[in-house]
């Protein structure tokens, strides 16, 4: 199976990332400690995979912190907390790392993970796209694809987990220009690391996506950016976690809940 990613230049444009551009992972940092304050558990053995370490060891200075290779150094059974910090969208294999983090769960155990959803840079893609058509006649890979919050979710229940929750909250930032984001995408250590990605890019595709970019400029003359953080949360198995139903266990009628009468449906061909 062809791969997404080539971890090798995933490994340099993380070499190339700067201070002032991890605001984002900071702010997902932020925001998965947050949530974690919401859930009625004290965790005791937490585990954090990231290409960011020293970002989330601030934020989780008792966690075990592994990187996030292809197969994650975490020890089967052994946490009650495993967070997938910021960087599952580079993934080649997605439910392959959500079940490596669910095998390194105890019964009980919850996992929290966060990534870029589909939303993200949405305006970006629009104008390179419209550009490079215009430039060149054609396309060429230079953003990654990312996954819409549907499918995202889905991800969690294939990779086994119980009560599975996925939602997302968008973040608008503001750049004097296409080229200010370009530059901020490279210091986030979030550059085009594409297996299949697109070598040189004319100049005129540049210029182009930058005009088309600050036609839909503010007032203040400033480009907006969506950045959309997908949040996943599910639990590792255990008995005592809440079960639906079996079917056909109501004690009372949907109909007489909604007092209406009930319309039996006739089921012959």
């Amino acid at each position: 199976m062809s791969k997404l990613t080539d971890p090798a230049r995933l490994t340099l444009t993380r070499a190339r990332a700067q201070a002032d551009g991890m605001f984002l992972q900071e702010e997902a940092a932020f925001e998965v400690q947050d949530r974690l304050e919401e859930v009625n558990r004290t965790f005791t053995a937490p585990a954090v995979v990231t290409g960011f370490p020293a970002i989330w060891r601030k934020f989780f200075p008792d966690a075990v912190i592994v990187p996030d290779d292809e197969v994650l150094t975490l020890e089967p059974g052994a946490h009650d907390l495993v967070i997938h910090g910021l960087s599952l969208h580079w993934s080649n294999d997605p439910v392959g790392q959500l079940i490596q983090c669910h095998k390194a769960l105890k019964p009980d155990g919850f996992f929290m993970g966060v990534m870029f959803g589909g939303e993200t840079l949405r305006e970006l893609r629009a104008a390179i796209t419209a550009a490079e058509i215009a430039q060149t006649g054609g396309l060429s890979p230079r953003m990654l694809p990312m996954g819409e919050l549907r499918d995202l979710g889905g991800l969690l229940q294939r990779a086994g987990f119980a009560l599975p929750v996925a939602d997302s909250s968008l973040r608008d930032v503001s750049y004097s220009d296409a080229l200010a984001l370009m530059r901020d995408l490279r210091k986030m250590g979030e550059g085009n690391a594409l297996a299949t990605r697109a070598g040189f890019t004319p100049r005129g595709v540049f210029a182009e996506t930058a005009a088309r970019y600050a036609s839909d400029a503010d007032e203040a003359g400033r480009i907006h950016a969506t950045f959309e953080l997908v949040f996943l949360a599910g639990w590792a198995p255990h008995e005592s976690q809440q079960k639906p139903l079996r079917p056909g266990s109501a004690e009372a009628r949907l109909a007489d809940a909604l007092n209406t009468d009930e319309t039996k449906l006739n089921d012959k061909p």
